[in-house]
């Protein structure tokens, strides 16, 4: 079985911080975002054993995200 999550690169000092949106304590960083992605999803393996081990059940990955254009000229 495949599930998917949404991860969320931020640009930081120090490189990139990586985070799941579906589940924000899988949060990483790295030199670059290749690293930070390399960590991220290091990070989710480890949390999905730890979840598995434990018997809690999994966030769901089967939110909808969307990027949203505004026009922001009229706005002051």
């Amino acid at each position: 079985m495949t599930k998917h999550y949404t991860a969320k690169y931020t640009k930081i000092e120090s490189g990139y911080m990586g985070q799941l949106v579906e589940w924000p304590e899988v949060i990483t960083e790295g030199k670059n975002l290749e690293d930070c992605r390399k960590s991220l999803k290091d990070a989710l393996h480890e949390m999905l054993l730890a979840y598995e081990q434990t018997g809690q059940e999994l966030p769901a990955s089967a939110d909808l995200f969307e990027p949203v254009a505004v026009e922001t000229d009229s706005v002051r």
